[in-house]
Order: structure tokens, then C-alpha cells, then sequence
């Protein structure tokens, strides 16, 4: 993972509902901006960070920049969430948690 906070990256709606049409496959910035109904500049910055925490990857095409979701950060974001979900598993000290 990047450096950049992916969690407060991910905390923002519009960015979240970017990674949301993303994952139905790639789209340009054009249709991006237009289903959520924001300006170009804000999704400029809203795509600058999904890219700055490699979130999303983008791909030039002739005159096109298409946006894809990097499923491979989301794949060890859920690995490193599931070590907390041991319920009756053993915990650090050597008890049983709770």
C-alpha cells in the first residue's frame, strides 16, 4: 500500500462512489463527473487522491484517460481488516477474546 491514508481517503462519499462505478469496469473522467454530477476540477482532486493512495490506476487510450479500481490494494486492505475479526480465536496475551 501507499503511503498516503487510504482510510481517510476511503472516508469521503464521492470517492467511495467513484470506487463504486469502478467496479462495474473502466470509465473516462468525462463519464465519471457527469454520473455524479460534479464539476471537473473536483474530480480531478477526487481521482488525484484515489491515485495517490493506488486505489484506482488509470490507462491512456488515443484521446481518452480511463480509470480502473485496483483491486489488488482492496485485496490486502480486507486481508489486514480480517486479522481483527478473530472472534473465539486467541489473542496476544493468550486468552481467548470475547
Amino acid at each position: 500500500m501507499s503511503d498516503t491514508n487510504i482510510f481517510k481517503v476511503l472516508s469521503d462519499e464521492q470517492r467511495r462512489g467513484i470506487l463504486v462505478m469502478l467496479k462495474g469496469g473502466r470509465m473516462n473522467a468525462g463519464e465519471i463527473a457527469e454520473r455524479l454530477g460534479i464539476t471537473p476540477a473536483a474530480l480531478s482532486y477526487h481521482l488525484k487522491m484515489l491515485k495517490a493512495a493506488d486505489l484506482i490506476m488509470e490507462y491512456k487510450q488515443k484521446n481518452y484517460i480511463y480509470y480502473e479500481i485496483n483491486t489488488t490494494v482492496f485485496e490486502e486492505l480486507i486481508l489486514w481488516i480480517g486479522q481483527f475479526g478473530g472472534h473465539g480465536e486467541e489473542n496476544q496475551e493468550g486468552g481467548r477474546s470475547k
